[in-house]
This record gives C-alpha cells, sequence and structure tokens, in this order.
C-alpha cells in the first residue's frame, strides 16, 4: 500500500514562493508516476503538473506554466513542487498523487491528505 504526506504550505504573499514535497512509502517509487492536483472553494480538482516515471517527462497545467516546477528524488522517494510568483488563484489545498502508469491524464491510485496553500495580496 503506497502512502502519500505532503509538506510545505502555508500562507504567502503574492508573488512569493513555496516548495511543497511529497514523502512517497511503501512501493518501489520508481515505478510510479506523481502528480500534483489542486482544489480551490468551489471548484473540482485539477492537475496542476506530473512527472512521469522513469523518464521523467513533465507536464504542467497552462496557468502555471513557467511558474512552478515539479521534480522527483528518487534516492529519498520524494516528488516536490516549486511555485513561484504565487498569485491569488493559486490558493487551493494541494493533493500529491501517484499511480504505476506511463499515462499522465488517468486515474491516479493514491492520494495524499492535502496541504492548503494561500496566497494573499
Amino acid at each position: 500500500q503506497v502512502q502519500l504526506v505532503e509538506s510545505g504550505g502555508g500562507l504567502v504573499q503574492a508573488g512569493e514562493s513555496l516548495n511543497l514535497a511529497c514523502q512517497f512509502s511503501g512501493r518501489t517509487f520508481r515505478r510510479y508516476t506523481m502528480a500534483w492536483f489542486r482544489q480551490a472553494p468551489g471548484k473540482e480538482r485539477s492537475l496542476v503538473g506530473a512527472i512521469k516515471r522513469i523518464v521523467n517527462t513533465t507536464w504542467y497545467a497552462e496557468s502555471v506554466k513557467g511558474r512552478f516546477t515539479i521534480s522527483r528524488d528518487n534516492a529519498k522517494n520524494m516528488v516536490h513542487l516549486q511555485m513561484n510568483s504565487l498569485k491569488l488563484e493559486d490558493t487551493a489545498v494541494y493533493y500529491c498523487a501517484s499511480a504505476e502508469t506511463d499515462y499522465l491524464f488517468g486515474a491516479y491510485t493514491y492520494w495524499g491528505q492535502g496541504t492548503q496553500v494561500t496566497v494573499s495580496s
């Protein structure tokens, strides 16, 4: 059973940065594609960024492209989301997710509990 634990959320001002971390345990990390989703109040959960297993190909939502960077550390079983130039509209609960697949846009099997990111003006 995979367990995912997010950390690094918080309250920041617009224009500032945050680095979210997700600790993976329970299975072989390198076999899993990893992703970050977010859900703002009243909105559906949406994919923010993903990083494919093995080849480390990345994908980003258009709204965060150029500001957010997803990376993985296979030695530490961790995935990070570096968020720069944060905007008010980035406020959401951010979730780490994983799936044993090469397909970035399918159903993710395992989810973390979420970490709150709040951006103020």
